[in-house]
């Protein structure tokens, strides 16, 4: 899998998971909150499938 995340995007994407994902633990305690791993994963991974699917790129590096 191509990169297609720049770092800022990273960054965020894994905060914004981490703070989804507080949510089943602290907070209301909904299963909802489950979904905070989407964003953790494509920030830890650097790959966002729907980025691919749009044909956006925040990755500074250009392919050769």
């Amino acid at each position: 899998m191509p990169k297609n995340e720049g770092g800022l995007d990273r960054v965020l994407r894994v905060i914004a998971g981490l703070a989804v994902l507080s949510l089943a633990f602290v907070g209301p305690k909904t299963p909802w909150a489950y979904l905070g791993f989407v964003p953790l994963l494509t920030g830890a991974l650097g790959y966002c499938p729907l980025y691919s699917l749009l044909g956006l790129n925040t990755c500074p590096v250009k392919k050769a």
